[in-house]
């Protein structure tokens, strides 16, 4: 470590994981605004934020196996504090959201714009809400992100129009709820369609198509919209590539060939 330089501490890089899952790949850079917002918030150079983040990045393993490298400087702390993080995506994301909004002397309702009228006055529920809505904003925000603002399917980059959905659904899997491994960016129409299992993504990232849909080849929507993607390789994430062993459950489970 150089003269001068402190120390990481536990709660800097949890802050540091928190922005790398909010930060497409390309953005790691010490310009980027977000980066400076956070060098202010935690007294570093946003040239050390963003060499923190490139660390993290070495760490991941789907840029890894994508043959992406990252920096190799990586510390035996943060390498713990990343195993703890991808390891629980149940808890800390909602963890690192509250210290957030503490060392901003904010709050997560505010950082996350949630609106008080929309929220119970007080009490478990509001705990709850609160804690819900929070953890779906992360989960969007890191999907978009991993996605670079783009539906899997057909390239939409209007965000209005997309949707962070789940491979394995929300009810049936709790500890891989906020897993960005665990989710698309897709348009609602074809969200509709993975949900019903009408279109499935298999393990090495094709697209197929239901034989109910295919059996409605005549129609001029459903070439337009359906067809002419299946068997197409999804647009891929630069980074938390899809879990295969979600894809599998997707395919087996959830679609109807």
């Amino acid at each position: 470590m150089k003269e001068g330089q402190s120390l990481w501490t536990r709660e800097e890089l949890i802050l540091a994981i928190n922005l790398y899952c909010k930060l497409p790949f390309g953005k790691l850079h010490s310009t980027n605004p977000e980066i400076i917002k956070l060098a202010r918030l935690i007294g570093r150079t946003p040239g050390s934020i963003a060499f923190k983040l490139v660390n993290f990045a070495s760490l991941d393993p789907s840029l890894q196996a994508r043959g992406i490298k990252g920096a190799s400087n990586a510390s035996k702390l943060d390498k713990e504090i990343w195993n703890e993080f991808y390891q629980h995506w149940d808890i800390l994301p909602f963890e690192s959201e509250k210290l957030l909004a503490q060392f901003e002397h904010s709050t997560v309702e505010e950082i996350n714009n949630i609106e008080e009228e929309e929220l119970p006055k007080e009490g478990k529920e509001r705990e709850q809400l609160v804690k819900v809505r929070v953890n779906q904003n992360f989960f969007r925000k890191t999907c978009l992100a991993a996605y670079n603002n783009t539906c899997c399917i057909t390239g939409l980059k209007d965000s209005s129009l997309l949707i962070a959905g789940h491979i394995r659904p929300w009810g049936i899997d709790e500890n891989n709820r906020l897993n960005p491994r665990n989710g698309i960016i897709i348009n609602a129409l074809h969200d509709k369609a993975f949900e019903a299992g009408l279109l499935t993504i298999t393990p090495n990232y094709k697209i197929k198509i239901s034989s109910t849909l295919k059996k409605q080849n005549k129609e001029v929507s459903i070439q337009d919209y359906f067809l002419k993607y299946d068997e197409q390789e999804i647009i891929l994430p630069t980074k938390f590539l899809p879990e295969p062993d979600f894809l599998e459950y997707h395919n087996n489970v959830r679609f109807k060939p």
